[in-house]
């Protein structure tokens, strides 16, 4: 809730008018049966039309005033609301910047996204509707109980009554519905994580013929939704009828006690009128006090759970060197790195060690899951080794600035990430300050001049979100472009030709090797072809370092290497291969 009042305290004027003006609309409420009564009183117990006349057009009035007291109220209370919401997203998001790869697995994906849309949108209305009824429901309330009491002591004894027990009847009810509404918006998180995963997989589903099991499974999550939501609304259900139960009774009560005191001259009709009215203001007020106090519960909900965002910070100490740049690129140092995602979990990397001179190329090959896009995920410090050292130019990469370290690395990732807008837009995200020949020097080193040149739009190619009107191939090109573009000192190409055929992915290598000169370039892959020439490689298996050579040394010495190889090359073409090392 601080940090919800810190927010607030940026429109403290709006914040205190909202609920002011509310408080105007309902003191017109107030005095409005007391008019009434004395127009039926006066007015038609006189039969004096003018009177009638003269307390209508007040009554107007009153209520004119009434409607530009609430517009300018609910102005005020949408403003602050709005502004909240904004201001609390855009934080929200910046932080969300701030922490860690590790940090943002533990959280998923889909939670964060709820929390910046779904929960924010909660507290937002939350703001709103308390800032219009937090005052003027127990100001009303409270008015319309004393009001009825200058009218007629004893008749008013019901009102002592009734709203004792309408508050037991709503508050009984609020604190039964408060923990199956978070149980409620638990499920809804589910549900949104079932659609995400769905939806970025839909290709995947319809390949494996899945679609009705994946339906039967939503099916399933919004059945228990659709369960949850109706006995809550079963519960909440209830409040209507009891309360009118309980202000009717209320009302009886009115009419009994002041008919007999109406009899008796003691009461006038017009009072009696007054105090069915003051009943029914206060019954309106509870029903909203209730409907209020349910939203506030949502939206405290939703805050605890955008709050649980903010309180998590980045532990990770940002370095305070520069990035040492060399003439040759980058030489790179694992010294017995060890690597795990999750606490207790096993290690992804184990004792890792070597290194790599600067201006040369490092291949990094390995089954499936071995741990190839771990270990170069942690040279941009994306994640922190748990032992060990990760040292560039013989610096920690925990010593040096991360926006230094990462401004000298291009990371191309596995799976390309393409943003809508231009082609030239996406180019920039390499190097802001780029030219066009820059650009298109990048381009016909990815092997991507040719594709973009028959689009004929130029550099001012339009890319939809996720690159979707680009095929596989074409996405991995731009993105290894845009690395290139930055210029870095040291390249890292995690598995990125993955879709590229066995030609254009030779002259792809074939291009960095002869225009990227004097950089330190990285190739992770699961291709020989795509490692073999490299000065040195590394086989991972199992988040272990199997070997390490060039191609001759481990075809001679390293098994897993040599099993690899056979998995991909022709018996004659390895004897070739430990032919020429010995030679």
């Amino acid at each position: 809730m601080k940090r919800l009042m810190s927010y607030l305290k940026q429109h403290m004027a709006a914040t205190i008018c909202a609920p002011l003006f509310k408080m105007l609309e309902a003191t017109f409420e107030l005095i409005v049966p007391l008019i009434v009564a004395k127009m039926i009183d006066i007015g038609i117990g006189n039969h004096d039309v003018s009177y009638i006349l003269r307390n209508g057009a007040l009554l107007f009035l009153l209520g004119f005033i009434g409607l530009a007291a609430s517009i300018t109220a609910q102005y005020f209370a949408a403003k602050v609301a709005t502004s909240t919401s904004t201001m609390m997203r855009n934080d929200l998001y910046e932080h969300i910047q701030t922490l860690s790869w590790k940090q943002i697995d533990s959280i998923g994906t889909s939670t964060l996204i709820t929390r910046m849309t779904s929960d924010i949108n909660t507290v937002q209305n939350g703001v709103n509707m308390f800032l219009r009824l937090f005052l003027r429901s127990p100001f009303v309330v409270l008015g319309a109980m004393i009001l009825a009491f200058t009218v007629d002591v004893p008749t008013a004894v019901s009102f002592a009554i009734v709203i004792p027990v309408l508050l037991c009847i709503i508050f009984t009810i609020i604190l039964i519905t408060m923990p199956l509404n978070r149980n409620v918006q638990a499920q809804l998180d589910k549900i949104l994580r079932k659609t995400r995963e769905n939806l970025l997989g839909v290709r995947v589903v319809r390949a494996f013929n899945q679609q009705k099991r994946e339906t039967d499974t939503f099916d399933h999550e919004t059945d228990l939704l659709y369960k949850k939501q109706i006995h809550v609304g079963k519960i909440s259900a209830l409040l209507n009828p009891m309360t009118y139960v309980v202000i009717n009774l209320g009302i009886v009560a009115i009419l009994w006690i002041g008919g007999g005191r109406v009899n008796t001259g003691a009461l006038t009709q017009g009072s009696i009128t007054a105090l069915v009215n003051y009943m029914t203001q206060i019954l309106t007020e509870l029903v909203k006090l209730a409907n209020l106090i349910i939203l506030l519960s949502r939206a405290i909900a939703s805050m605890n759970r955008v709050d649980d965002v903010f309180r998590m910070q980045n532990t990770r100490v940002d370095g305070t060197d520069a990035f040492l740049e060399g003439t040759d690129g980058a030489s790179i140092n694992f010294d017995h790195v060890t690597f795990a995602y999750q606490e207790g979990a096993s290690p992804a990397l184990e004792d890792i060690t070597f290194h790599a001179p600067a201006g040369t190329t490092l291949g990094i090959i390995g089954g499936t899951g071995s741990g190839k896009s771990t270990l170069v995920n942690l040279l941009p410090r994306f994640y922190n080794p748990d032992n060990g050292t990760v040292s560039i130019n013989g610096k920690d990469v925990r010593e040096i600035r991360e926006k230094d370290l990462r401004s000298h690395i291009g990371l191309v990732p596995q799976k390309a990430v393409l943003f809508q807008g231009t082609l030239r837009d996406n180019m920039k995200w390499g190097n802001e300050e780029a030219s066009d020949e820059q650009i298109y020097k990048a381009l016909d080193i990815a092997q991507a001049r040719e594709f973009v040149d028959q689009k004929s739009e130029g550099l001012d190619l339009p890319i939809e979100q996720e690159g979707r009107n680009l095929s596989g191939g074409q996405k991995q090109r731009l993105t290894i472009a845009r690395a290139v573009v930055r210029n870095p000192q040291v390249l890292i190409l995690d598995d990125s030709a993955s879709a590229l055929d066995f030609a254009t992915d030779a002259k792809l290598r074939k291009a960095i090797h002869s225009e990227i000169s004097r950089r330190t370039v990285i190739l992770v892959s699961q291709r020989v072809s795509t490692i073999r020439s490299a000065d040195q490689i590394l086989v991972l298996d199992d988040g272990r370092l199997a070997g390490s050579g060039n191609h001759y040394e481990l075809l001679k010495n390293c098994g897993i290497y040599r099993d690899i190889c056979a998995s991909q090359m022709t018996p004659e073409e390895i004897a070739s291969d430990l032919k020429g090392g010995e030679q």
